[in-house]
């Protein structure tokens, strides 16, 4: 097969590429910019940008944004980035709309608000897609850090059936569940049957938009992980995330900044 180029990207994509998206907005409820925040002299998006490219399995990753202050960010430090509409509900839909026009086989929803990231986290979500070619999507969990996480709303839970297929997701407690992490590889054509879907009333209510692809029969793959990623939604969160990023650093001062090599 001869790849399909794409000229406004920095790297050649085909129908077998794995493409990593990562949806940001700027008019964040709770922090608004936050994927511009300054990170040791970084916008947070680098970072997670540089983290999702150090994934072994990704090809290619982009940034799909409504805005061109994110736009510019991006390209200044030699990302690629698409613009979408202004008007999408969900990072499920600004993805849809970005991968309409591009060449791949699985498409990585990777949060933009989550710089610490592992690499390895990626891959492991992306394998199974690999080498199951039955399966339509996958996401990760991890087991619970803390027992306040149990009653949390904040912490979404997910439970799978006796395969790894995820059962149900909720805010709210659910026996013998474990905790979401909000990382999803899709195939193409799920991806894009999933944005032209209607929202789910489990979906409405929870407030979680995964519910809408097992309200019609879509199967989600749930990996589990050691690695816990920290999500920024506010400006305290930024600062438990620059002080874990100087505690990690191999040089003081200096943040780790994931790089393909």
């Amino acid at each position: 097969m001869h790849p399909i180029s794409v000229t406004r990207l920095p790297f050649t994509l085909t129908e077998s590429s794995v493409l990593a998206v990562i949806p940001a907005r700027y008019d964040s409820t709770r922090f608004p910019g936050k994927a511009l925040a300054n990170l040791d002299g970084h916008p947070m998006i680098e970072h997670v940008y540089r983290r999702a490219s150090a994934a072994a399995l990704v090809h290619g990753t982009i940034v799909a944004t409504d805005d061109e202050r994110i736009a510019r960010a991006v390209e200044a430090f030699g990302g690629a980035v698409i613009m979408t509409r202004r008007d999408h509900a969900s990072g499920t839909d600004r993805i849809a709309e970005a991968v309409s026009t591009l060449p791949c086989r699985l498409v990585v929803n990777v949060q933009g608000d989550e710089p610490l990231l592992e690499p390895s986290t990626i891959d492991a979500a992306v394998q199974p897609m690999l080498d199951d070619a039955t399966l339509e999507m996958s996401t990760l969990c991890r087991r619970f850090a803390d027992p306040h996480e149990f009653a949390s709303p904040h912490v979404v839970k997910v439970v799978c059936d006796n395969r790894g297929r995820a059962l149900y997701f909720s805010r709210v407690l659910i026996p013998g569940s474990s905790a979401h992490i909000g990382l999803y590889v899709y195939r193409r054509d799920v991806l894009l049957r999933l944005a032209a879907l209607p929202p789910a009333p489990q979906e409405e209510t929870e407030k979680l938009e995964q519910l809408r692809a097992l309200a019609h029969g879509i199967g989600i793959r749930v990996i589990e992980t050691r690695h816990r990623s920290v999500g920024v939604d506010t400006p305290e969160d930024l600062e438990r995330v620059r002080q874990l990023m100087m505690e990690a650093a191999p040089h003081k001062g200096a943040p780790y900044m994931a790089s393909r090599t």
